[in-house]
């Protein structure tokens, strides 16, 4: 009977609303849950609000580091308690870290990390703003279709050189930028070196004032004229754990620079944390995450259009394929909807990035795809990274992010011609197959990441454009391009 009644209880106790964790002989099984395993702080400190912990018995936290951290409880008798966790400032060069250990008396435990950036560099935001969404309306998804209305192109090996002309023929200027929205391109990818040659103090990683106007005027030009702009850190950093301090302040430092200085700025503007870091595992997966969360907080912290402004994060080393299997989750970010993704896309890169003779791991390709080997020179065919390994390479990207409505950009893709005027060393013998080749891999990739979802961004650095003059330098090249988007 004593059963019985036992199971009677239980049972009101469920219609009831309640809840009853049980062990086999009957008693409460032992609970203890906390809302968050690791927490991290800004250099500054702060407060992190609503870290829950439930348990039902009685349990306590050890904390080694109240000399920097501060807890509002560090024990209670069970039930759900809400404590909050309070940094000081960290005011040395190094991070530090604590493990805080939560036992309770049911002998369940858990332990919280918390780790804490040093002050590798000063502080350069120093005058956030209140959230300003005038101009900023469009979340990641309709921001990308207003961008697929046109074609996408690179300003490239242009700011991001040591100097600006250095690998041009000229610097930009606002009639180049009106002359490539003649041409159909409506979003210009701006790669920008930042850290490399244009930092003026690098002690303090300051920015020279005078680079970052200079670049801010560029962007000028191309809001100015309706045109989409995603400006970057051409940086590819390691993502190690020896850098990873290092990084993450320099990532802060200069985003705070760049994005307090282009703040004004509706949503034409994107900002873009990196280039193409190098990850191989999940390990390395999280450190560059970490790279992308301090970046995003370093420009939503600036206030105004940041609050609300679309921020684009690198997949791992820019590759589908590791995209496909290391980007489990995106990096976390408090505005909602409003990030993408930026893969890049030189496949095969025997074919379209190798092009001054042959390397230790394979010989230059001239010839490429279906109808365009070679019969003349056929060693120089293709016989990998063909039509199949593009459309496959693509389809992860939609499956993995644009399904799920994460908008993807290919924010680098390209090649050029083996010819006497960019390469006269080596040239191709069945010149008709390889200029065929050329055009079709252009016209193919391009068209094939239109399908899928993906924004082309064309790697153009003055082999299809002259940028002096205004004028197009590789007719069929660009003819490629616009029978793609059509």
């Amino acid at each position: 009977m004593r059963l019985k009644h036992f199971y009677k209880i239980v049972l009101l106790l469920i219609v009831t609303g309640f809840s009853v964790s049980c062990s086999k002989n009957g008693d409460l099984a032992p609970q203890l849950t906390v809302s968050v395993k690791t927490v991290s702080f800004e250099p500054e400190g702060g407060t992190l609000d609503s870290i829950t912990i439930v348990a039902n018995s009685k349990w306590s936290i050890n904390n080694p580091a109240s000399s920097w951290l501060q807890l509002t409880q560090t024990n209670g008798n069970g039930g759900t308690t809400v404590i909050t966790l309070t940094a000081l400032s960290n005011d040395t060069k190094f991070s530090r870290s604590v493990t805080l250990n939560v036992a309770a008396d049911n002998g369940q435990a858990r332990i919280i990390t918390v780790t804490q950036l040093g002050k590798l560099y000063p502080s350069y935001n120093l005058t956030p703003i209140a959230p300003d969404s005038t101009g900023m309306s469009s979340n990641a998804v309709q921001l990308a279709a207003k961008m697929q209305m046109g074609m996408g192109i690179n300003f490239g090996n242009t700011m991001e050189s040591p100097q600006e002309a250095d690998w041009q023929n000229s610097k930009l200027t606002e009639s180049y930028v009106k002359y490539v929205k003649s041409l159909g391109f409506n979003s210009v990818r701006l790669p920008c070196n930042w850290v490399w040659t244009h930092l003026s103090d690098r002690s303090k990683a300051k920015i020279d004032p005078a680079w970052l106007a200079r670049v801010k005027e560029v962007v000028g030009w191309c809001v100015a004229n309706d045109m989409y702009v995603i400006l970057n850190s051409h940086d590819s950093p390691n993502a190690n754990a020896i850098k990873q301090d290092s990084v993450n302040a320099m990532q802060k430092a200069i985003w705070q620079q760049i994005a307090t200085e282009m703040r004004d700025f509706d949503e034409h503007l994107i900002f873009a944390g990196l280039n193409e870091p190098p990850v191989e595992d999940a390990q390395q997966m999280a450190i560059l995450n970490g790279y992308h969360e301090t970046f995003i907080k370093a420009v939503r912290s600036t206030g105004g259009r940041n609050s609300y402004r679309v921020l684009l994060v690198q997949a791992p080393t820019t590759d589908a394929n590791k995209a496909a299997t290391l980007m489990k989750t995106l990096p976390t970010d408090k505005v909602p909807n409003k990030l993408m993704v930026e893969l890049h896309d030189y496949t095969p890169s025997l074919f379209t990035i190798v092009t001054d003779g042959d390397v230790s791991w394979g010989k230059m390709i001239y010839y490429w795809g279906a109808g365009n080997h070679s019969t003349i020179e056929p060693d120089r065919n293709a016989t990998f990274g063909e039509e199949d390994v593009v459309i496959s390479e693509f389809q992860k990207s939609k499956e993995r992010f644009i399904d799920n409505g994460i908008p993807v950009i290919l924010g680098e893709y390209g090649l050029w011609r083996r010819n006497a005027i960019h390469n006269s060393n080596y040239l191709p013998l069945d010149m008709e197959k390889h200029n065929q080749s050329v055009n079709y891999w252009t016209k193919y990739v391009t068209k094939q990441a239109k399908e899928h979802g993906l924004m082309p961004f064309w790697w153009e650095t003055g082999f299809m454009l002259d940028r002096k003059n205004n004028a197009i330098l590789d007719q069929p090249m660009y003819d490629a391009l616009v029978e793609a988007y059509k």
